[in-house]
């Protein structure tokens, strides 16, 4: 079987290192080409800008800055190829641009590439279902020191995967500190922690009068975010055009 060609944007950023270290461990996808604001150091071509890439592909992987957006869309677009979406930090109107590139090409887009936290969300979904009526609900994030947004977008996902479950029915609440008055029973706290290295950690809490649920996810190695996005590469190969998510590949 012929490995899976792969445009990778971001290719000299720390995550498009480790997906290029992901291709070469497991033999079955080749990066063929590139863009990053680097463009040295890399023994396939590298290009400053996605569109002027001359290389044929099969997908393209991006890991890099809602900045690049532009670029690499106009390249799926142009050369009529997947494209997998890893980029965090996108505002409504990226992603208004996102879902119109859905129309004409498949694009994979999650807020998180792991196969775990999505089962986290899985799960937590089904917990709300049983016990949101009598417990509060709580969501703590931790990241490491240089991570510039916050609450994570993976911290919003999962609320608001809990929010659909709950018909739109909470109350996200980012900062307490000015609140003088006892807790709504709609509220979603959610808090970020921030510092040394930490990989990435999502805990959601029930908390009840008798008891104590948590369901929590942590990421030992962002590795686990590569390997989830060349694994969407390879489902995404052949799909027609259309949005998927990471529902869509874990079943």
């Amino acid at each position: 079987m012929s490995k899976l060609r792969v445009f990778l944007n971001g290719c000299n950023g720390y995550m498009g290192r480790v997906v290029e270290n992901i291709c070469v461990s497991g033999d079955k996808a080749l990066i063929v080409a590139g863009a990053d604001i680097n463009t040295s150091g890399k023994d396939y071509p590298v290009y400053a800008s996605a569109t002027d890439c001359k290389e044929d592909f099969d997908v393209i992987i991006d890991f890099s800055h809602v900045k690049a957006l532009p670029s690499i869309f106009a390249l799926a677009e142009a050369k009529n190829k997947p494209i997998i979406v890893c980029t965090t930090g996108l505002s409504e109107e990226d992603k208004s641009t996102l879902y119109r590139l859905a129309e004409k090409v498949p694009v994979f887009y999650s807020g998180n590439m792991s196969l775990g936290i999505n089962v986290l969300i899985h799960l937590v979904k089904k917990a709300a279902e049983i016990l949101a009526d009598d417990f509060d609900l709580e969501l703590v994030e931790a990241h490491h020191n240089r991570k510039v947004d916050a609450p994570s977008g993976t911290a919003l996902m999962i609320a608001d995967a809990l929010n659909d479950t709950l018909d739109h029915s909470l109350e996200y609440v980012y900062d307490r500190h000015d609140i003088r008055e006892p807790r709504g029973k709609k509220q979603l706290g959610i808090h970020a922690i921030r510092g040394g290295n930490i990989v990435g950690e999502h805990t959601v809490l029930f908390a009840g009068q008798e008891e104590l649920l948590e369901i929590r996810h942590s990421a030992m190695t962002r590795d686990v975010f590569a390997r989830g996005a060349v694994k969407a590469a390879h489902f995404i190969k052949d799909k027609p055009a259309g949005l998927y998510q990471m529902n869509d590949l874990i079943g």
